[in-house]
C-alpha cells in the first residue's frame, strides 16, 4: 500500500503536565525499508509515555508521537531484500494481514513504521486489545523475572504496586516459578485482585509500614528479590527490607527518579542493584523472538491472565484522562489502560 502522508495520533508539541496531550493530525514518521507498517487497533498505555511526555525521557524533536505499545495488522511488508533474506525475520512468517503487537516509540497513531525486530505474532487465540494490553509490561515481566533476577523456587519476591499492570503480571510469573509473592497496593479492593493473581501476602500501604510488615513476614531476614517501579518514595526502604545478598530491581519512576546514592551503600549487606530497562532484554532479534514467544506462550497456555482496567477513546480527552488515571497516587486503576485506536478483533 501507499503509506499515508499524515496520520492521527496522540501527540505532543512540548513536554510538561497532562494539558500538553493532543489528538493531532502529524506527519507520518520516516519510513525505513526495513519497517513493518500497521494499522494500529488498540494501544497500551503505560507509565513510560508519561516519562516522555514530562521530558523525563528525551525528546529528539517535536510533534512527538507518544506510545511504546499498540496491537494491529500488517498492511505493507519490508522491501530491504537483506531483511527478507535474513533467517530471523522469516522466523516470524509475516503476511500483510498478519496479527502483531509492536514495542516501539511513536506507535498511539492510525498507522506506525516499526522495525521489524520489534514486532511480535500474535497468536489466533489471543484477541489484539489483549495484545496490545499485554506486550510492553509482559515483555517487562518476562525478561525482568528472568534477566534482572532469576526468580526461583523458594524465592520470596516484593512487588511494589502488584495491583497494577505490571504488578500483577510479575506476581503471576513469580508464582508459576515457585516464590513467595509479597504485594504492596493501596486498599482493599486492589489486594483482593492481587491475591487472585498470586500474591501470598498484600500490603495495604496507606495503613502498615511496608518495611516492618516486610520484616514480619520474613522473620526478620527480609526478601531475596525487590521490584519497585515506584522510584523515589520508596527506594530507601529497599535497602532494610532486602536479606543479605539480595536484589533490589529499580522498575520504574513512579514517584519521581531515584537520588544518586553511594556503592558503599551496597556494602551493608552485599546487595546487587539493576535500573534495567526492557529494550536492552531484547535487544536483538533473537533475544526479541525468544521473548516475544515466551509471552504469547504464557498468555495463549493461560499462565498470565491480562486484565484490562478500562478502554479509552482515541481523542484528546481520552489521551488526558488515561494519564489522569495512570498517574493519581493511590488511584482506583487495577490492570492495564488501553486507546481504542482502530478496533479489531
Amino acid at each position: 500500500m501507499s503509506l499515508p502522508e499524515k496520520v492521527e495520533a496522540i501527540a505532543i508539541d512540548k513536554t510538561g503536565d497532562i494539558d500538553v496531550l493532543e489528538k493531532k493530525t502529524v506527519p507520518f514518521p520516516p519510513h525505513s525499508p526495513s519497517n513493518i507498517v500497521i494499522q494500529v487497533a488498540y494501544g497500551g498505555v503505560n507509565f513510560i509515555d508519561t516519562y516522555y511526555r514530562k521530558g523525563l525521557y528525551p525528546i529528539k524533536s517535536f510533534p512527538q508521537i507518544l506510545g511504546m505499545e499498540a496491537s494491529g495488522t500488517i498492511v505493507s511488508l519490508p522491501t530491504d531484500s537483506a531483511v527478507l533474506n535474513d533467517e530471523e525475520y522469516k522466523k516470524r512468517g509475516f503476511k500483510v494481514g498478519s496479527r502483531v503487537a509492536v514495542n516501539a516509540l511513536g506507535v498511539h497513531a492510525e498507522f506506525a513504521s516499526v522495525p521489524w525486530a520489534k514486532v511480535f505474532p500474535v497468536p489466533d487465540n489471543v484477541s489484539l486489545l489483549t495484545a496490545a494490553a499485554a506486550t510492553l509490561q509482559g515483555l517487562t515481566a518476562v525478561t525482568f523475572l528472568e534477566e534482572a533476577y532469576k526468580v526461583k523456587p523458594g524465592d520470596v519476591v516484593l512487588i511494589y504496586t502488584v495491583a497494577g499492570g505490571l504488578g500483577l503480571l510479575m506476581a503471576q510469573l513469580a508464582k508459576h516459578a515457585g516464590a513467595t509473592v509479597i504485594g504492596t497496593t493501596s486498599t482493599e479492593e486492589k489486594a483482593a485482585v492481587a491475591r487472585a493473581h498470586g500474591a501470598d501476602h498484600v500490603i495495604i500501604y496507606t495503613k502498615e509500614n511496608v518495611v516492618d510488615r516486610v520484616l514480619e513476614l520474613t522473620n526478620g531476614e527480609g526478601v531475596h528479590v525487590v521490584y519497585d517501579g515506584v522510584g523515589k518514595d520508596t527506594f530507601l526502604d529497599n535497602f532494610k527490607l532486602t536479606r543479605r545478598k539480595g536484589t533490589i530491581v529499580s522498575v520504574g519512576n513512579a514517584s519521581g527518579a531515584v537520588e544518586p546514592i553511594a556503592p558503599l551503600k551496597l556494602v551493608e549487606k552485599n546487595l546487587a542493584l539493576l535500573r534495567p530497562t526492557m529494550v536492552n532484554y531484547i535487544y536483538t532479534p533473537e533475544e526479541a523472538r525468544y521473548y516475544g514467544e515466551k509471552l504469547f506462550g504464557y498468555i495463549s497456555r493461560g499462565v498470565l491472565k491480562i486484565n484490562i482496567h478500562k478502554q479509552y477513546s482515541f481523542t484528546t480527552e481520552g489521551a488526558r484522562e488515561a494519564h489522569r488515571d495512570l498517574t493519581t497516587k493511590g488511584g482506583s486503576t487495577i490492570g492495564k489502560l488501553v486507546y481504542i485506536i482502530g478496533g479489531g478483533a
